[in-house]
């Protein structure tokens, strides 16, 4: 059949039906004689082979998103390339869904959304990624919190606190966005990592030129504030508390009763 043989009501149904361009639906119909669902089948085969060559593509973009109810917390991560399809409605109903299934499912749910996810991929033609998915359900005595950072919504971090306020464990979850640490205490961070740390601080002029006697005094001073302390990076309960950086978090935790039981932060463009 040529194309001057499809309808445009086919064409407008089949559209209608997949979301495809027009053209994209008037070369299925003409490759498949004028079958509606032959055609349909078409394009999901050749919108999914696309979809497959964008998922290389890097991820900059795309939303954060939470919800806490009761002693439970979900906090997932949606990502895509460009900032026009983070807000596209369609990406974020597939983010809304991301959302509700890890909260009903738990994060290996996400699987069962793969077709879901290669059909908006072919659709939205950037490359579509859930960059991750993250439940707490909260032990007695426990509290959980999250936060994302508006208006962009592109940072969030959900924590859970045994002990101390809800406000204290939202103010947590704030200081962890803005701070970003890789480690939640010293005890984390392996020996290896250490030592490479170490190494860079001894060959730095000012610790060459000092006394040798001295200069493992001056790097361990830079590696409790340069390193363990960095913000952001570093450890979580050796960092500054942004809302009075006289005090590290740990000291914050301790004067409070407090004790994080967890914390997971997403940053999309990370």
């Amino acid at each position: 059949m040529s194309a001057t043989e499809i309808p445009a009501s086919l064409v407008k149904q089949l559209r209608d039906e997949t979301g495809a361009g027009y053209m994209e639906c008037k070369r299925a119909l003409v490759e498949s004689g004028g079958d509606f669902e032959a055609a349909r089948k078409y394009l999901r085969e050749h919108g999914l082979a696309q979809a497959i060559r964008r998922q290389v593509r890097e991820t900059t973009e795309g939303k954060v998103g939470c919800r806490v109810d009761g002693n439970r917390g979900t906090l997932v991560a949606v990502g895509c390339e460009t900032e026009p399809v983070s807000g596209n409605e369609e990406f974020l109903a597939f983010a809304k869904r991301v959302l509700e299934v890890v909260e009903e499912q738990g994060p290996g749910a996400v699987d069962s959304l793969k077709d879901e996810q290669q059909t908006l991929i072919a659709k939205l033609g950037e490359n579509i990624v859930i960059r991750g998915a993250a439940r707490f359900d909260a032990q007695e005595g426990a509290r959980i919190a999250a936060y994302v950072h508006p208006p962009a919504n592109k940072i969030g971090v959900m924590v859970e606190l045994r002990g101390g306020s809800d406000e204290l464990a939202r103010q947590l979850a704030m200081h962890i966005s803005f701070s970003a640490p890789r480690w939640q205490t010293r005890a984390e961070v392996t020996d290896d990592y250490v030592e490479a740390e170490r190494a860079v601080y001894e060959k730095l002029p000012d610790v060459a030129s000092k006394p040798e006697e001295v200069r493992p005094k001056i790097v361990e001073g830079m590696l409790n504030k340069r390193f363990f302390a960095a913000s952001p990076g570093g450890v979580l309960e050796e960092q500054p508390w942004i809302y009075d950086d006289k005090k590290s978090v740990g000291r914050v935790l301790a004067e409070a009763g407090a004790e994080l039981a967890g914390f997971v932060r997403y940053a999309v463009s990370e």
